[in-house]
């Protein structure tokens, strides 16, 4: 599970990261010494867990965490017990109170895998039992619109926003990337980028580390991210003659 850590403290970074190698199932994939990095390695990686400090110059953890539309599973550090209700009031996974013990961390690094791990399978069982519809409803310009599956070409994802393109032409929600893909069923869609998913019905062609899709007539190209290839050249290769 891909992990952040966030404190303005060098000393709490190290410890974070130390006791972090320890669980296999977590995996560091930024260190930041305040929300403004913080929120750019939200955009840069799929963050599914982020030991966020609370008292840090210009926005705290806690308005930095109440900014985000689609944050990741949190747990609060802090040498200050007087943030804890407050931290459990924006839903947080736990609270670690400075000096942290391995043990306490630990119990709060499990606490949250298993929360994540519970909102997978709930996502999972969500599109099994939606995915004999043709269709879903997003939210665009204040109101839901209805977007068949058998329309759309691909999705781009653009900071907080997802450009879905259809063959009618395109729908902008107030969405990540991660959250749209966790919601799509895996029959249609796939990730093949960081900053887009195809539909696999709709591509026409592949070469090298593009993806062509037909798009008002004309071919467009999407290119096909390292981390994702893997994962997409196997699905392409069962329909392979």
């Amino acid at each position: 599970m891909n992990t952040i850590i966030v404190d303005d403290e060098p000393l709490a970074l190290d410890v974070l990261e130390t006791y972090i190698e320890k669980i296999p199932e977590l995996n560091l994939v930024a260190r930041c010494t305040n929300a403004f990095e913080a929120n750019e390695a939200l955009k840069q990686h799929e963050v599914d867990l982020m030991f966020l400090d609370i008292q840090m110059p210009q926005l705290t953890g806690i308005d930095f965490l109440k900014s985000l539309t689609d944050p990741p599973a949190v747990v609060f550090t802090t040498a200050y017990s007087n943030y804890a209700i407050e931290g459990f009031e924006v839903n947080a996974v736990d609270y670690l109170l400075k000096p942290i013990s391995l043990e306490r961390f630990m119990k709060a690094a499990n606490k949250a895998i298993e929360q994540i791990e519970l909102r997978r399978r709930e996502n999972a069982s969500h599109l099994e039992m939606n995915d004999a519809d043709e269709f879903t409803f997003v939210k665009a310009d204040k109101k839901y619109v209805k977007v068949k599956y058998n329309e759309v070409l691909y999705i781009e994802g653009l900071k907080d926003y997802v450009i879905i393109r259809t063959e009618k032409g395109r729908v902008i929600t107030l969405q990540t990337m991660k959250s749209l893909e966790e919601k799509l069923p895996a029959r249609y869609f796939r990730r093949i980028h960081r900053s887009y998913i195809v539909n696999i019905d709709k591509v026409e062609a592949i070469m090298g580390n593009m993806v062509e899709v037909i798009e008002k007539g004309n071919p467009k190209h999407l290119p096909i991210g390292k981390n994702y290839r893997d994962d997409f050249l196997a699905i392409i290769n069962e329909n392979k003659l």
